[in-house]
């Protein structure tokens, strides 16, 4: 609990120094002013799964981002919940986006995560409730592409791989779980 408390307050407190940065949109030095802040939802998680991950990105230069998420009902990978399964998950996700390429309307990025589900799993086994612990620490990658349609919005799809450090998260479903989206983000 105290590594989660830590975690948090040292996300909290860089994104608040970094707030005071002025610099440019993902399309680099050509594109839509200088708007430095964009606020995005995961739509087609909230659609298929009814996942809620919503994010916040912080523009700190030309070619790269800080980006921070909180994801509200959290799977694992796209394991279906039902009568029988129960996800009652959350994970707070950071990552550093950087951006390719010097199209003015949109650009690829790849980035680094780091990704802290918490909660837990339950389904029913031989008429029994088991309940799996999903704490969990997870390192991955990913990428995707970002399209500027305006001044203000964003979007564009992206997919990740990552692997979690917990064992009794391993035990039940794999260590290694794939992620993605596509997202709509409202830039300030």
């Amino acid at each position: 609990m105290k590594k989660l408390i830590f975690t948090l307050a040292f996300s909290a407190m860089s994104s608040t120094v970094l707030l005071g940065q002025d610099v440019v949109s993902s399309s680099g030095s050509g594109g839509f002013g200088n708007k430095t802040n964009e606020i995005k939802l995961n739509f087609v998680n909230l659609i298929i799964l009814g996942s809620f991950e919503v994010g916040y990105e912080k523009f700190l230069g030309d070619d790269y981002s800080l980006d921070l998420q909180v994801h509200i009902n959290d799977r694992f990978g796209y394991n279906s919940q039902n009568d029988d399964k129960n996800y009652k998950t959350n994970a707070v996700q950071a990552a550093m986006n950087f951006y390719f390429g010097d199209n003015p309307n949109g650009r690829f990025f790849l980035y680094p995560l780091f990704k802290v589900r918490f909660g837990e799993f339950e389904e029913m086994k031989d008429g029994d409730m088991v309940t799996t612990n999903m704490n969990a620490f997870i390192f991955g990658a990913g990428g995707g592409y970002k399209w500027e349609f305006s001044e203000s919005f964003a979007f564009g799809p992206y997919a990740s791989i990552a692997r979690g450090f917990s064992d009794e998260v391993s035990d039940r479903f794999s260590s290694v779980e794939v992620n993605a989206g596509f997202s709509l983000g409202y830039r300030f």
